[in-house]
């Protein structure tokens, strides 16, 4: 797997998004301490707020930053998007009000919301071979996975010498050497043929992605991961520190069970993806997480909840969890030309969060009115739904690529699907043929 770090402008890229994760799990720590600092026992619902703030972001400014992506060099904008997330954290430790919070954080998020897709967009154009790709999103993933346990035991080292506001520096630095990786490689910024209209560009990738077989099953496994992921995220506190009564070590590692099951996924899909299909893949993760979820929820009715039992369903989601996501960089790659992918990354970024921003309340609010058990047996049937959507919406036939296009025409268009005689050979995946040409494309 570490053979893809031999090629320098991906090395780069991965070293950008290692330093950038820890300064965001920097801030991560930081925030919550500055939500306790400016408002007390109010501090939940400060960053509860923020959260949504969060996601409305990444809803709402993903695909009009994808649509100005298109017009401006990829490299440059992933520097300027980075240089403005350095600048929100240099601001966060002289805030003294609750609505500076709010206003920074949607700053700092819509950034993100650029930035991310187009970072994303730009990997399988510096790995081309799908097996590098493939094994780029494995060790994405396992990244983001570490980022979750390294970084909070780097805050706590960290809290012993200096206070929580000099956190925020560490984020600045982060993203300052992200910026600095970035501006020493030079990456492919593909461009459209013939400029399209602004509502055309904006919402362009979230259309094509709905006209897309595949992709449509993608957004039902959004929500097959969100519904069962957004009960270990956002009700593993409640359940180890007030059902089981234990302490904020034990919060860690029951957290830490479920990144190590994501992250022992992810270290083994690019061998399994080598000889299975994605779809079977990534319905199998989905299916098994849920099933880990409903199993938990029917054993409480036998027994109380013990940590053994926790730790051990949380790792099993963790492993679906990771199985669904992984491999869904390639779906993307697979599904749009090279100057579309920005709107596509953009669209799945946005489709995605969506769904989060459903089950993050969902989740709490089923925890606090009905308790453990029926909250999980809930999120477990509402995966369920998702997956049989996703079943159904997946064609299987759909997994392997078409060899024929025209670089000049959009890969939904007619003549691609019918074997054009003038048509020059570039992979094409599932994009629908019913979808007429547009104009300007």
């Amino acid at each position: 797997m570490l053979s893809i770090l031999r090629n320098r402008t991906y090395r780069h890229l991965f070293l950008a998004q290692i330093v950038a994760l820890t300064g965001t799990g920097l801030a991560t720590v930081a925030l919550g301490l500055l939500a306790y600092d400016l408002a007390g026992d109010r501090a939940g619902l400060v960053l509860g707020t923020a959260l949504t703030i969060k996601m409305v972001a990444y809803v709402t400014v993903a695909p009009i930053a994808a649509a100005w992506a298109e017009q401006v060099n990829r490299r440059k904008m992933l520097i300027t998007l980075d240089l403005l997330r350095m600048a929100v954290a240099v601001c966060l430790p002289f805030v003294s009000e609750v609505w500076q919070v709010y206003v920074l954080i949607f700053v700092l998020q819509s950034a993100s919301a650029g930035f991310t897709p187009a970072f994303q967009a730009s990997i399988p154009d510096v790995l081309s071979e799908e097996k590098d790709y493939t094994q780029a999103l494995s060790l994405s993933r396992m990244a983001y996975e570490l980022e979750s346990l390294v970084s909070p035991m780097l805050a706590a080292a960290l809290l012993v010498l200096v206070s929580f506001s000099t956190l925020f520096w560490g984020t600045a630095a982060g993203f300052a050497g992200s910026a600095l990786l970035l501006l020493s490689v030079t990456l492919p910024s593909p461009a459209p043929k013939a400029p399209r209209p602004v509502w055309q560009r904006t919402t362009r990738g979230i259309r094509n992605y709905l006209r897309t077989p595949r992709l449509r099953g993608l957004l039902a496994l959004n929500w097959v991961v969100s519904a069962m992921a957004a009960m270990v995220l956002v009700n593993t506190v409640v359940l180890v520190r007030a059902s089981l009564g234990q302490g904020e070590s034990a919060v860690a590692l029951a957290l830490a069970a479920f990144g190590g099951g994501s992250m022992l996924a992810a270290m083994l899909l690019p061998r399994l993806l080598e000889r299975v299909p994605d779809r079977t893949v990534m319905l199998a993760g989905g299916a098994l997480g849920s099933a880990a979820l409903a199993v938990l929820s029917l054993s409480l009715f036998a027994a109380p909840l013990g940590f053994a039992r926790l730790a051990i369903a949380w790792a099993v989601i963790g492993v679906g969890y990771s199985a669904v996501l992984t491999p869904t960089g390639r779906l993307l790659a697979r599904s749009a030309h090279a100057a579309d992918r920005p709107a596509i990354f953009a669209a799945q970024f946005t489709l995605s969060h969506a769904c989060w921003l459903l089950f993050y309340p969902l989740s709490a609010w089923l925890m606090a009115a009905w308790g453990g058990g029926a909250a999980m047996l809930a999120l477990a049937l509402l995966a369920t739904a998702g997956l049989i959507a996703a079943h159904f919406l997946w064609p299987k036939d759909s997994a392997s690529p078409v060899a024929h296009s025209h670089p000049d025409l959009p890969p939904d268009h007619p003549h691609l699907q019918g074997g054009h005689p003038h048509a020059h050979p570039v992979i094409i995946d599932d994009l629908h043929p019913r979808i007429p040409q547009q104009a300007g494309r």
